[in-house]
């Protein structure tokens, strides 16, 4: 939840440095984490074994925050499940007294998500016609953007369409959050966006929890500019091959 802010624990932070391996060639152009410690300091280890961006700013954001529990924060998973069987409900649709509903969890993912469709169109039009303009990459597309979960030969791979301008990225965003937190998002994407997903996705895994560093891949296109109908491909969910 949000109210106990605790620190990595040592296998925490092991796995956050495994993260930071298998991400270590790709160039984010920006970087967002959940304002909890926990989500802060998975977002350094990352950002510290990265090969370009060891030195980029990392925002942190509210919105990106765990889901709240209530009066079951700081308790045991097992507490919450009793709580939800008392109230004739099962989690993760059961809201604790003081707690989020999932509506609301989604809410802020959907406020958040269109935060970042809006700062990549920014970016478009402040440099049109120049996609991953000079100002925030240079080289090639294959140096900027090695996705190890890809092999370059996906349907979404970002670099694999025409040549020229659309084979460099506006924005590579790295967004550091939480489990429940990032189930209710792609939830959001998958029923309110359509967001077409890899072809072995099994309905279980969709809605699942992610691994403790899992990475999840979506390729979002804005065509014109036009916020209103992302299109958004989804190449990985909770790849977790690095642990």
């Amino acid at each position: 939840g949000q109210g106990v802010d605790e620190p990595l624990s040592a296998t925490g932070f092991r796995q956050a440095d495994a993260a930071g391996l298998f991400l270590s060639n790709v160039k984010f152009t920006h970087v967002f984490s959940s304002d909890l410690l926990r989500a802060k300091q998975t977002a350094a280890a990352i950002l510290g074994k990265n090969k370009f961006c060891k030195d980029l700013e990392v925002k942190y954001d509210a919105r990106l925050r765990e889901r709240k529990y209530g009066v079951a924060e700081g308790k045991p998973l097992a507490e919450l499940k009793a709580m939800a069987k008392k109230a004739g409900e099962q989690c993760p649709s059961f809201t604790p007294s003081g707690g989020e509903t999932l509506d609301e969890v989604r809410e802020r993912a959907r406020d958040f998500f269109e935060f970042l469709c809006q700062l990549a169109v920014g970016l478009e039009q402040k440099e049109p016609g120049m996609p991953g303009a000079s100002s925030r990459s240079s080289g090639t597309s294959a140096e900027q953007f090695v996705f190890p979960w890809t092999n370059h030969c996906g349907e979404a791979e970002p670099s694999s369409e025409n040549a020229g301008s659309s084979r460099m990225l506006d924005a590579n965003i790295l967004v550091v959050s939480h489990g429940a937190y990032m189930r209710n998002w792609i939830g959001y994407l998958v029923s309110d966006l359509s967001c077409a997903l890899p072809a072995n996705l099994s309905k279980s895994q969709l809605s699942s929890v992610s691994p403790n560093t899992g990475v999840s891949h979506f390729v979002v296109k804005l065509e014109n500019g036009n916020l209103s109908k992302p299109e958004i491909t989804c190449v990985c969910l909770n790849q977790d091959s690095h642990l």
